[in-house]
């Protein structure tokens, strides 16, 4: 019970909001390990199967956005933008955010702290070329990132990040040495598209049978992701990736995601730096992660 004269708690969310969904796509493109090993070179369909995400699906994405209302976070490795800066362009030019993810996908937790820094000055320097901007937030390539990367990142002007799984909730990451902090917009492999979509034919295993879930389940599976989220007030934020589900086909898995969710009250959809711009203004003294 709350002591008369205690200040109240802060609110999670803006009046009136229960919950907030910061929709969230990485725009890999071919980009990855297949690039930074050279093999992607020698194999032009995984090269194409890779272009098509920046080529095609995002421009599929985008009026999807639009028809929906719905405002979206793309983090794009900056090999991506210089080779296809157009469409790469067109993500600001319709309102949405631009996040880093590294320059060629690089795993960022087996860089050098050198390289890390290299990584991020290149890719600011051409964010600042090509779009004219600097981005604040920041989603790891790999998955991981080692232990000088938060330090790498505050030093780079970036004010939050969307990569690790500790909440479902934001919440702070500090550096102990500086006593700077980032927001951790966190995110869940059950909302990231390749554990449901992404083909793969090696291995070949079971022989003639489908290696993707049928798309109903997908649905229903990334639906129930919402439903819970929503119930409890949390923040859900997505992985998705314009060359898995930006698809004609896919894309109307998405549709219904957006439809489903905008018939329910008190839902904020928000970009992921306008969800760190909240928490960080609202909830400064809560516990963090050093």
């Amino acid at each position: 019970m709350q002591a008369i004269g205690d200040a109240a708690p802060p609110r999670l969310w803006p009046e009136g909001v229960q919950s907030s969904v910061a929709l969230a796509f990485d725009v890999d493109g071919p980009t990855g390990n297949a690039m930074l090993d050279g093999s992607i070179w020698r194999n032009p369909s995984f090269f194409t199967l890779g272009a098509y995400g920046p080529w095609r699906a995002v421009g599929y994405l985008l009026d999807m956005l639009d028809e929906y209302r719905m405002p979206a976070t793309f983090f794009v490795p900056t090999w991506v933008l210089e080779n296809w800066p157009a469409q790469i362009r067109a993500i600001v030019e319709r309102g949405h955010e631009i996040g880093y993810h590294g320059h060629r996908h690089e795993a960022f937790w087996q860089l050098t702290r050198e390289r890390q820094q290299e990584v991020m000055a290149l890719s600011l320097a051409l964010f600042r070329k090509h779009l004219d901007l600097t981005p604040a937030g920041f989603r790891t390539p790999s998955g991981d990132w080692g232990a000088d990367t938060i330090e790498i990142l505050l030093d780079a002007g970036v004010r939050y990040s969307s990569s690790m799984r500790g909440d479902d909730r934001p919440y702070f990451i500090e550096h102990a040495a500086s006593g700077r902090s980032l927001v951790e917009i966190p995110g869940r492999w059950e909302l990231d598209d390749y554990a449901s979509l992404a083909y793969q034919r090696n291995p070949d295993y079971p022989a003639g049978l489908d290696r993707i879930a049928s798309y109903d389940a997908t649905f229903d599976n990334w639906r129930r992701e919402f439903d819970g989220s929503h119930r409890d007030g949390l923040c859900m934020t997505t992985l998705f990736h314009p060359k898995v589900s930006g698809k004609p086909g896919r894309i109307l898995l998405l549709e219904r995601l957006c439809q489903h969710m905008r018939s329910r009250e008190g839902v904020w959809f928000a970009r992921c730096g306008e969800v760190a711009q909240w928490w960080r203004e609202q909830h400064a003294g809560a516990r963090v992660l050093a």
